[in-house]
């Protein structure tokens, strides 16, 4: 693709968009807000399918149950919003390496849904998790490229000291296929921008509880978590994932910031590697963490 056309994939779409979401919506506690806020999201978002990422955590036992009790969490939360979707398995294992795909359902289903899209119109990409089921897919079929934007929460700030993430150092040659590859590619770092994005026990509580069975188990599930660390000491807790829905939502930087570079690697130490000759890629360097928290409230909170 030529960098005008890559260029105008990188700017926020206008108007509504198809968008499949990829998540490890059981590993903490803020994919659960964000697949809520895309769903929630019906005058600019369609979500065509959700997709279960593998993660291994004290939450899990391996990637693959990681996946596994995703995929479940991804129902659980379907019901209580009362939405159908398209939801798939994905891989069981992370990359070896930087060439052989991890096929699964939902890597199959990306590469065939892709293919019904075009560069003028293409498919929008949410990943929230390691990044392994969308690599898989362009390792399987590289032209599904063309017709793709993927949006990722993913790696730390290139300024931070490391990108020892959770989602980029579960799979760094995922990200690496990505990075590489010829797709549109949207970076929300974690350390350093989206740590901005964070929420209290106070706002949850005023803001969320009470409204509808959604907004209570998402505010009562981070309380859990969170006190469940504090030990009565005062909190806040960082919801990541939903940064990634806002880009799709950003009108003229409402909610975050950013600016074109040229796409680094990773290595498995945690480190960016500058490459001059990377493609085009948009750097999110910024999040205005009131005015999407207005909206995403907002949204929570309409119906019973």
């Amino acid at each position: 693709m030529d960098k005008e056309n890559l260029l105008k994939r990188l700017a926020v779409p206008a108007g509504i968009v198809d968008v499949v979401l990829d998540t490890d919506a059981y590993n903490e506690i803020d994919d659960q807000f964000a697949i809520a806020y895309a769903f929630a999201s019906t005058e600019r978002i369609r979500v065509q399918a959700v997709y279960a990422a593998p993660f291994h955590n004290g939450r899990s036992t391996d990637p693959a149950d990681g996946m596994e009790k995703s995929y479940q969490e991804i129902q659980k939360l379907l019901s209580l919003m009362g939405k159908t979707a398209d939801v798939y398995k994905g891989s069981e294992s992370y990359l070896a390496d930087e060439t052989t795909p991890v096929i699964s359902a939902a890597s199959q289903d990306l590469v065939d849904r892709a293919k019904k899209y075009t560069p003028e119109n293409p498919l929008y990409i949410v990943a929230i998790g390691a990044i392994t089921n969308i690599a898989s897919a362009l390792l399987f079929d590289p032209s599904i490229a063309q017709n793709i934007v993927i949006v990722w929460l993913g790696g730390h700030a290139q300024h931070y000291a490391h990108t020892k993430e959770f989602n980029m150092m579960q799979d760094y040659d995922a990200a690496n296929v990505v990075l590489k590859s010829e797709a549109a590619f949207v970076q929300l770092p974690c350390n350093g921008v989206v740590s901005e994005c964070r929420i209290s026990k106070p706002e949850l509580e005023y803001w969320l509880v009470g409204k509808n069975k959604l907004a209570d188990y998402l505010a009562q599930n981070t309380i859990h978590e969170a006190d469940s660390y504090a030990l009565g000491k005062p909190w806040t807790r960082v919801i990541w994932d939903v940064t990634a829905v806002a880009w799709l939502l950003n009108d003229q930087n409402r909610f975050m910031e950013g600016r074109i570079i040229n796409a680094p690697t990773v290595t498995h130490a945690g480190q960016y590697l500058q490459n001059p000759n990377g493609k085009p890629m948009q750097y999110i360097f910024h999040i205005e963490r009131d005015a999407l928290m207005e909206d995403l409230i907002h949204k929570l909170t309409q119906g019973d």
